[in-house]
């Protein structure tokens, strides 16, 4: 078949309303609307864990092995852990971030009362009464607390408005989607990646595209927290392929611009024959890629791999600066990455013995041993 086009408009406007849909792990619910709408808009059957995982299935000419691709809607946020005298919240982290990058924020608390609006302050934040000590407070969490914009000015204040320890609270995202290409962003972590797989799914329906195996678009709730891909996967699903976002920083190989395929993370090597494949098909279908290795960081295949599932793992990345911060991407990766899902969809099964979950060593695979030259 022709090479696929991918629609980026489509891509972009489903990244929109993502972006525009708060989502911090533990809050995902409208997030999951969303998603379920776009899919019986497209036409695809799915259901939904217990805790709002969604699993779609594209029915290809076989059953088995099946395959799966799989991002996280759920993104990074905060919750309250104190409600102080002065009125203000005292905040710890849902996911890991530093404070540096919420000093400054806007953001929304969710409580019994309702949606509040407000900003996350450092302790110190103004110049004119704290001269120079404004720079040279620490970072971290305790150092910032949440101002709600109500009249408030003591605890009892605020627990009347229904606020209270534990609550929510939802980071503005501040999208940017600028003509240079580039999107500039919160969350772009993963809500790139589910963009893209619903650009990939369109287009493939859209063309008609058919996949070789039945292939399961997955989209879980808790990565941000290490739960991921725990709890979604069907056991006819030999092989995953996850999409995340990859660290474009001093010492990574990542790049903002087409395909970075990772190698290894911080749990281990990914599948070496699973990721040979992903790479031997960005060459033959002329996508751009690169790879990396990962050492801080993890993702819904480590998350599956924990839970027992005996399948074939590999991580697909879009290059993001300064993740889980104000992070950048750009859109021609994100179509790169749509085409190489497409790709591995359509791709011919190598290991037929996958389709069992248990074999003999017939049809097993073989590495390479012969000396090189």
């Amino acid at each position: 078949m022709p090479r696929p086009a991918i629609d980026l408009d489509y891509l972009k406007a489903r990244l929109a309303e993502l972006l525009n849909t708060p989502s911090p792990t533990g809050y995902t619910d409208e997030a999951v609307w969303l998603l379920c709408r776009e899919l019986e808009r497209l036409g695809l059957s799915y259901e939904l864990t217990r805790r709002g995982a969604i699993r779609a299935r594209l029915p290809g000419r076989d059953a088995k092995p099946a395959r799966a691709v799989v991002a996280h809607v759920d993104t990074l946020g905060a919750q309250v852990k104190a409600v102080k005298d002065s009125g203000r919240l005292e905040l710890v982290p849902i996911g890991h971030w530093s404070s540096r990058f919420a000093e400054g924020a806007r953001a929304t608390v969710f409580s019994e009362g309702g949606a509040y609006r407000g900003t996350i302050l450092p302790l110190k934040a103004s110049g004119h009464t704290f001269n120079e000590e404004v720079d040279s407070q620490p970072v971290n969490w305790r150092q910032v607390e949440l101002r709600i914009d109500a009249v408030v000015h003591k605890a009892e204040d605020v627990r009347a408005l229904g606020v209270e320890i534990g609550d929510i609270v939802a980071i503005d995202p501040q999208p940017e989607f600028m003509d240079s290409g580039f999107i500039v962003s919160r969350h772009l972590d993963d809500k790139a990646g589910v963009a893209t797989l619903l650009a990939a799914l369109e287009c493939m329906i859209r063309e008609e595209r058919v996949p070789t195996v039945d292939t399961w678009w997955l989209f879980t709730i808790a990565e941000e927290v290490g739960h991921g891909a725990s709890s979604v996967l069907v056991p006819d699903v030999a092989s995953m392929v996850t999409v995340d976002n990859g660290t474009t920083a001093p010492g990574q190989n990542s790049s903002e611009f087409g395909v970075t395929i990772a190698m290894a993370d911080q749990t281990g090597p990914f599948d070496w024959h699973l990721t040979r494949k992903l790479v031997h098909l960005a060459r033959d279908h002329d996508i751009p890629h690169q790879k990396d290795v990962f050492r801080y960081y993890r993702s819904d295949s480590a998350s599956a791999l924990e839970a027992g599932a005996d399948i074939r793992t590999a991580l697909l990345t879009f290059g993001i600066d300064a993740s889980h911060g104000y992070e950048r991407i750009h859109e021609t990766a994100l179509r790169d990455l749509a085409r190489l899902l497409i790709a591995y969809a359509e791709s011919e099964v190598e290991i037929g013995r996958d389709a069992k979950p248990l074999a003999g060593v017939k049809g097993f695979t073989h590495q390479p041993m012969d000396e090189g030259g």
